[in-house]
């Protein structure tokens, strides 16, 4: 359920996860909120995605009320944007940089699909009750993961940049409307059974 939190922005946000050494970069975060959001698990809260964020599901210590409220604050305003972007049925992959390591790229595209978006799915469940055509899709979308992943070891530097970053594309495209589907024949029909609060 949307805690009406403002978001801070995307430069902000990085500042505040590298001041609580948060080891998920931001654009895993933003797809494993999407993901949880969509998730059928209805005994998922969002303090528990928030927590699985760290190693051992271990949060920051929080010194004072304050500075927990603020803490929260600044993730429910994330993922407000998110509930928002998930309604709309508008969830993207971070866009691509024209220039730099394509490899390295393809390494995070993995980890925002799989770790992201897949992981924030099941959120912790193994064995949720889905239909058999949902499971077929995130079944494709792990299997997109991989794609990246293998793209990731195989790309040389002697390849043309451009061939390569079609390529990404073409998989980026795969997995968005996957995600779109999703969205629209699973989720949406559902919206209001899947609201979560921060309680």
């Amino acid at each position: 359920m949307k805690s009406e939190n403002k978001y801070i922005g995307d430069d902000k946000f990085k500042k505040f996860l590298l001041h609580y050494a948060c080891p998920a970069p931001l654009g895993v975060i933003k797809l494993r909120f999407a993901g949880a959001i969509c998730s059928p698990n209805v005994e998922l809260r969002p303090t528990d995605v928030i927590a699985s964020l760290w190693t051992d599901n271990k949060t920051p210590r929080l010194e004072t009320k304050n500075e927990a409220d603020l803490f929260f604050k600044f993730f429910m305003g994330l993922w407000d944007e998110m509930f928002t972007l998930v309604q709309k049925n508008r969830v993207k992959l971070p866009s691509l940089p024209a220039e730099g390591d394509l490899s390295q790229a393809c390494q995070e595209r993995f980890e925002q699909l799989e770790l992201g978006f897949v992981e924030g799915f099941f959120g912790g469940q193994e064995n949720l009750k889905i239909p058999a055509y949902i499971g077929e899709v995130t079944d494709s979308l792990s299997r997109l993961a991989l794609l990246y992943k293998t793209l990731a070891k195989n790309i040389s530097t002697e390849q043309k940049r451009k061939n390569v970053f079609d390529a990404v594309m073409d998989c980026d495209k795969m997995a968005e409307k996957s995600i779109g589907f999703l969205i629209e024949h699973y989720v949406l029909p559902h919206m209001d059974e899947l609201k979560r609060t921060i309680n």
